[in-house]
Parts: structure tokens; C-alpha cells; sequence
């Protein structure tokens, strides 16, 4: 036995869209009822536990051997399942040594995360079975009881015979889908070093990350009560049924002499700056009730296993543009920052449950509890977390490879990015809280907005109009910004020419230490780890200004699968940012023997003694992998007794 291609079909209470597989395996009424493997290629064989079969013993063994390579689509699924059916203590799961997630196959090639929209993709002659959505909801979750059903709250096979030997069908299908995809791809395998980058992080979800209850419980009370306190005080200025609601409240201000289109964050602001001191009041009100964090304290609470570590929170090539984790869950790409002073005394008063004093030192409730939302991750008693973080990893890496090098000799002398790019700028010195110190917020704002060709609207998306700057100093500041970073722009273009000439001759292309390769239908990058981008049936196309653009197939904005516009900035930015990526995948390989619980964006976050060397962790963190030779690599961080923005 070298392999096995499996899929499962089990039963539990617990939601696992909202709570994940690791709380969803850990109900007390969870059950495997169906098990379809194929070994070795040989036909579908389908174990149909919940009525008394049994999976043979050899197949068990190999389930726990990592010789034998486990196939499944989304394979953590299957895996933490599997270590619930096979008896592990509670927190303990099959080593993921072995196992091979066909969703990661499929993401590393562009393709969508999903086993039907990759047989859409692909057009499989076996694709998944449509009705297995409404088989699964009437196996596999619980159901309302009613009289016509006796009061059940369970559908079991008995119940519905001839449902059930097409839920048996659907889940033979399903794998044969999966083999069949296999084949399709095996042109393009994924190379062990992506498999071990997926075992480390399958790790770090199998450890998951603890999380104080106590404080996440009140956090929740916090806001129910803000939440009354403030739709009462609205509905007394206001008088409306539902102020709540943006239809109402935008009749209301109409009626009051204020006309907007808009109340997100942003319109509320701006209103807010001209308004009466009355409707500023309504308005300020709006916002607090916006701010409401309630969700992601939810969602920490439907996560948490029995030993309150919430576990499963990262996606392994969840950006498949760029191979970049997403997470899921909880959300913790977007965690809100905290700037607040006094941010221990905020999260005491707040874990206490003290609602009067957190409602009358800190006058907006919503927002300090946003600002306590990481402070809800905790290290268990006698340990610390010890936090590193990348400095300005993608303005570090675009300068190394478009061989800008007054930047990387900033990033060498441990200088001030935004204040020597402001200087090249403009052409003084400039030093923050210092000489022409009011300039590098201007380095700042163009360093954030122009690296991929941004212009005029990156800025003002960026929030340049807000921070100060006017409307006619921005055309001005993109020009600046691209005659001091004549290299990079060289690069944005250098790129562009190689993926048109690489994509309309269906050949390969280099610059810049990158290979653009046409291969089977598929363009391919290949950046300097080995790793390759993958865009899907790309082809050129006369663009909007008359120009010549290229187009690829992929997940778009729409969050479907759409055919989607690039050029050569925007592929600067994907590359830069799946180079950023491999950093961080480097970074955690040196540091796997640690115990890491989180990575957010470009910082890792370790478990661990007070004993241990933060400054060791740091240096780890800047170690230049092999590939990147003159790459110019910085870490920093910092030591808490719960997780926050330092």
C-alpha cells in the first residue's frame, strides 16, 4: 500500500462553519458514518459505519503510517476526524506527516479551493454530485423536530433508505472526483518543500493558541449592554423605530438638513465635520455602534476546544494568487489595532466585568473592546508570548529585486524608510521629530500607495485627503516618489514585458532573477525559492486605454470565478508579496522547534518561558534564506502576557 485517496461523511451538533473541525470532532455526538477510500488507484470502496461496518484493520494501520501518502481534498478535515474515530486523547491528532491536501494541490496551480469548482474548472467527466448539499444537511446536521417526523432531532439511515444509497454514491463520487483530479495535475506535482511548509502549519493548528474566556465572556456582556445603551440614546434623539437601520437614519439626517449617500466609517467622518453639534452627537453615536466587536469575541468562543485553546485558525495557501496563509474563524488578518495607554488596566476592568468604571473611564465602550480583541490570546500559565515581526518586509524585498540600492543601504544602516524616502524626494534631509520632520508623512503615505504602480487614487484610497495632504500635491508626490525609484519602475515594466512575451509565444521568459514560463494552458513565475505562481488560461487583450493587457482565470472580487485583468505593477505585487511569504515560511522552519501558536501577516507569535532569548528569537526571524543572497532582513518584538499591537 503506497497511497490512499479517502473522503468521510460524519454527524455533529456543533456548527462547524462557525466553530471548525477540531470543536466540530470534539461534540460528544460526533460520528463518522461514512468512510470511501481507494487504495492505490483500485476502484472506490465505501465503509458505511453507521450501520455496523468496519474499516479493515490494514487500512487503520495506514492511517497512522507516514510511508503511506494520504490524499484528501481539504485533508484536515478527514485528519482530525479520523483522530476522534481512532480514540486520540482529546488535543492529540494524526501526525500530518503523510498527508497530501488535494485543495493545496489545486491552490498551488490557481485553481478555485473547492472540490466542485475545481471539476467545473477542469471539466471532469466525474465531477461531485449536486444533491450531496441537501444529503448532508439531512444527514449530517441535527434536525427540527416535528410531529410528522415523531420529534426526532436526527435523520438516520432507516429513516430514509433510498437517500442514504444516494448519500453512499455521493461520497464514492467524491473521491473518484478527487482521483481524477490527481490525474489531471500530476503533470504539475507540488514540491516536498510546500508539503513541509503545510506540516508546519498543520502544527501550529493542532496546537492552537489559548484563549481567556473569562475576559472574552464580559467582553460579550460589555457590548450587549453598550450596544442597548446606545441604540436607547439614539432612539431619544432620534425618535426612529430602528436607528440602526441606514435606510431610517439616512431619512432622518435628510430630514435634519444633512443629504449623504453613504453612512460607512469613512462618509460619517466627513459628515461629522461640518454638522451641527446635535447631529455630531447622532452621528458619533452611529460610529460606537459600528464599532461593535462582539463577533470576533463570538467566534473565539464558538472555536475554543475543551482546554480553551482555539484551534484550525489558519488556511494554508489560502491567497492561491500569492500563497499566502488566510485565516479563518476568527479572522486574525484583521484584527483592530490598539493604541490605547493603558491597555492592562482596560483589559482588567474589563475581564472583571466592572461595566460602570469601563463606561466611565473610557467613554467609547464599542472601541475598547476592538482594542482588547487580541488581548484575548493568552499564553498558559508560566509562559510568555514572544512576539517578531518582519520590519517593512515588502519595501525590503522590492528594492532587493528591482536592485534599488539606496534603499536596501536605508534597510543595511537601519534607517528610517519613510524619512529617507522622503528625502530622495524632495531633496533635504529629513529626520522624524526632527529637520523637515512634517515631510515624512509624506514618505510615508507614498510608500504605502506607489510600490505597484499606484497613482493619484492609490493615495487618496490610502487615506492621503484625511492625513493632511491636498488634492494638487498628489500628482506631484506619485511623480516624486517614481523619479526617486527609477529601478522599480524599470521592474514593473520589466515584468510586464516578460509575462506579455511569455504568455503570446507560449514561451519562457527572465528578468530579475523571476522565469515566466506558458506551460499546458497555465502561466507559471517562478520565483527565487523554486516556488511557482500559477495564473490560469491566460491570454492578451486590447485593454480600456487601447493598450494590450493580459487577462488570467481566477477568483475575483466578486468572490467568483471570473476571467481577471493584470498588468505588470500588479504582478509586481503579487510576486513581492509571495516572496514575503516564503520569508515568513522560512522563518518558520527555523523556528519550528519552537512552539508557534499564531502568524499574522508577516509576525510570528511563540509559546514559550520566561528563559528563552527574545533577542535569539529575533535574530532566527533575520536569518537571509539561502535563495535571497543580499536580501536585507530586520526583526523585532517584544514579550506580554497576552497578545497585542506593541
Amino acid at each position: 500500500m503506497n497511497n490512499i485517496t479517502l473522503d468521510v461523511e460524519s454527524f455533529s451538533s456543533v456548527d462547524i462553519a462557525k466553530s471548525g473541525v477540531y470543536r466540530y470532532a470534539e461534540s460528544p455526538d460526533f460520528e463518522i458514518l461514512l468512510f470511501a477510500c481507494s487504495i492505490d488507484g483500485k476502484p472506490v470502496q465505501v465503509y458505511d459505519l453507521a450501520c455496523g461496518e468496519k474499516v479493515p484493520e490494514e487500512i487503520l494501520k495506514a492511517l497512522t503510517d507516514e510511508k503511506v501518502i494520504k490524499h484528501s481534498f481539504n485533508a484536515s478535515f478527514e485528519r482530525i476526524c479520523l483522530s476522534r474515530y481512532l480514540g486520540l486523547p482529546p488535543g492529540t491528532y494524526l501526525s500530518p506527516d503523510g498527508w497530501h491536501c488535494d485543495m493545496v494541490w489545486a491552490a498551488t496551480l490557481g485553481l478555485p479551493q473547492s472540490l466542485e469548482g475545481v471539476g467545473a474548472v477542469l471539466g471532469l467527466e466525474k465531477q461531485k454530485l449536486t444533491e450531496g448539499k441537501v444529503l448532508i444537511r439531512y444527514f449530517c446536521k441535527p434536525c427540527a423536530p416535528t410531529q410528522s417526523n415523531g420529534g426526532r432531532t436526527r435523520n438516520l439511515p432507516h429513516h430514509a433508505p433510498d437517500k442514504w444509497e444516494t448519500f453512499k454514491s455521493y461520497n464514492r463520487r467524491d473521491v473518484e472526483t478527487e482521483m481524477e483530479i490527481q490525474r489531471r495535475l500530476s503533470r504539475f506535482a507540488v514540491p516536498d518543500f510546500i508539503w513541509e511548509e503545510y506540516i508546519i502549519d498543520q502544527q501550529i493548528n493542532d496546537r492552537g493558541v489559548l484563549v481567556d474566556m473569562e475576559l472574552v465572556r464580559q467582553a460579550i456582556y460589555m457590548d450587549a449592554r453598550s450596544r442597548e445603551e446606545l441604540i436607547t440614546a439614539m432612539k431619544e434623539f432620534t425618535a426612529l423605530e430602528n436607528p440602526n437601520s441606514v435606510q431610517q437614519m439616512k431619512e432622518w439626517l435628510a430630514e435634519n438638513g444633512l443629504m449623504t449617500e453613504s453612512l460607512d466609517k469613512k462618509a460619517v467622518a466627513e459628515l461629522m465635520k461640518n454638522a451641527p453639534p446635535e447631529l455630531c452627537r447622532v452621528l458619533s453615536l452611529r460610529q460606537q455602534l459600528a464599532k461593535s466587536a462582539v463577533k470576533k469575541y463570538q467566534a473565539m468562543q464558538n472555536a475554543v476546544c475543551a482546554d480553551n485553546r482555539a484551534r484550525g485558525l489558519f488556511r494554508f495557501y489560502g491567497a492561491n494568487r500569492t500563497g499566502r496563509f488566510s485565516s479563518k474563524i476568527v479572522q486574525l488578518q484583521n484584527l483592530a489595532r490598539n493604541s490605547m495607554s493603558d491597555l492592562d488596566e482596560a483589559r482588567a476592568l474589563v475581564r472583571s466585568g466592572d461595566y460602570e468604571s469601563v463606561s466611565m473611564l473610557y467613554e467609547d465602550v464599542p472601541d475598547t473592546l476592538s482594542q482588547l480583541v487580541r488581548a484575548a490570546f493568552i499564553p498558559p500559565e508560566g509562559k510568555l508570548f514572544y512576539v517578531a515581526d518582519f520590519s517593512a518586509i515588502e519595501a525590503r524585498v522590492i528594492a532587493w529585486l528591482a536592485g534599488e540600492k539606496w534603499r536596501s543601504n536605508v534597510f543595511r544602516k537601519g534607517g528610517d524608510i519613510y524619512c529617507a524616502s522622503a528625502s530622495q524626494m524632495f531633496k533635504v534631509p529629513v529626520e522624524k521629530h526632527g529637520v523637515n520632520g512634517h515631510l515624512r508623512q509624506k514618505g510615508k503615505i507614498a510608500e504605502l500607495a506607489l510600490g505597484y504602480g499606484g497613482g493619484v487614487g492609490a493615495l487618496k484610497a490610502m487615506g492621503a485627503i484625511e492625513m493632511g495632504l491636498k488634492e494638487e500635491e498628489l500628482q506631484p508626490l506619485v511623480t516624486a516618489w517614481r523619479n526617486s525609484n527609477p529601478n522599480i519602475v524599470k521592474f514593473w515594466w520589466a515584468v510586464d514585458s516578460a509575462v506579455m512575451e511569455a504568455v503570446s509565444k507560449r514561451t519562457t521568459t527572465k528578468t530579475h532573477g523571476l522565469t515566466f514560463s506558458f506551460k499546458s494552458g497555465v502561466l507559471f513565475i517562478t520565483l527565487p525559492s523554486g516556488r511557482k505562481l500559477a495564473y490560469v488560461k491566460p491570454r492578451i487583450v486590447m485593454n480600456q486605454f487601447g493598450g494590450e493587457s493580459v487577462t488570467y482565470e481566477g477568483i475575483g472580487a466578486t468572490k467568483k470565478w471570473e476571467r481577471i485583468e493584470s498588468y505588470g505593477p500588479k504582478f509586481v505585487e503579487n510576486i513581492v508579496q509571495a516572496i514575503a511569504r516564503d520569508i515568513l515560511c522560512y522563518a518558520m522552519q527555523t523556528l519550528r522547534h519552537c512552539s508557534i501558536v499564531m502568524h499574522i501577516h508577516d509576525e510570528v507569535v511563540i509559546e514559550a518561558t520566561p528563559k528563552m532569548s527574545l533577542d535569539a528569537v529575533c535574530e532566527q526571524m533575520g536569518h537571509t534564506p539561502p535563495w535571497a543572497d543580499g536580501l536585507i532582513l530586520q526583526a523585532a518584538g517584544y514579550t506580554s502576557q497576552y497578545y497585542k499591537k506593541d
